[in-house]
């Protein structure tokens, strides 16, 4: 019987190749989504309801958590416990702050975590523009501009901007996953509200529907 693991699970790219990877490995990924605080510093915000739609698009189960930055670390663990996960999976590339707290919740409740994407950057960045279908949900550097909302990853990654991370790793922006090989719906983004304050701007999903992939 397959090992339930809880994956922690936004609707970017990295808790998408995440939970990849926790099929891959022969575990049994339950979707754990928290609904955090705006401007939250560990957790993405923009569209984390339409992450609904991603686990009907990949037949998964999934939990939601309403958290703050203040107590996120005992709702989480109330979840994990719940759920009976057998360990964590998370998709931090490079936040040494994500990594350690979810690393801490694993050893205080005696279950391993898992950190696939840690410093994968070089290997990820083609696989994830092959195989998976992002887009841009939010921007918030220098150099990123409200074009780039609502846009797919690729074109981010094609203007080589300088002093930007091609995966946004340093917290440059957000992006949502709409099909990638393990879905089994692939989903339409219909309606885009976007918002844009001359230097940071976010895309919001109004309205998407599944589709059958061919």
């Amino acid at each position: 019987m397959a090992m339930k693991v809880a994956v922690l699970f936004s609707g970017g790219k990295d808790s998408a190749f995440a939970t990849y990877w926790a099929l891959y490995q022969g575990f049994e990924p339950v979707l754990v989504t928290v609904e955090p605080e705006e401007y939250s510093m560990m957790f993405h915000h923009p569209n984390i309801l339409f992450t609904k739609l991603q686990a009907k698009a990949m037949e998964m189960k999934q939990a939601f958590v309403k958290a703050t930055d203040k107590n996120w670390e005992g709702k989480l663990k109330e979840a994990f416990l719940k759920l009976k996960a057998g360990g964590i999976v998370t998709g931090a590339i490079a936040s040494e702050y994500q990594r350690r707290r979810i690393e801490n919740i694993g050893e205080e409740l005696g279950i391993p975590t898992y950190c696939p994407l840690w410093h994968k950057e070089e290997a990820l960045l083609p696989e994830m523009l092959e195989n998976f279908e992002i887009f841009v949900t939010a921007v918030s550097a220098e150099g990123l501009g409200k074009e780039l909302l609502g846009a797919p990853l690729s074109e981010l990654v094609a203007k080589k901007i300088p002093n930007i991370h091609p995966l946004l790793e340093g917290g440059e922006g957000e992006t949502f996953v709409t099909d990638a090989p393990f879905f089994k719906k692939r989903i339409v983004i219909e309606e885009w509200h976007k918002t844009w304050d001359g230097v940071r701007g976010v895309a919001e999903i109004k309205k998407a529907r599944l589709v059958d992939k061919d």
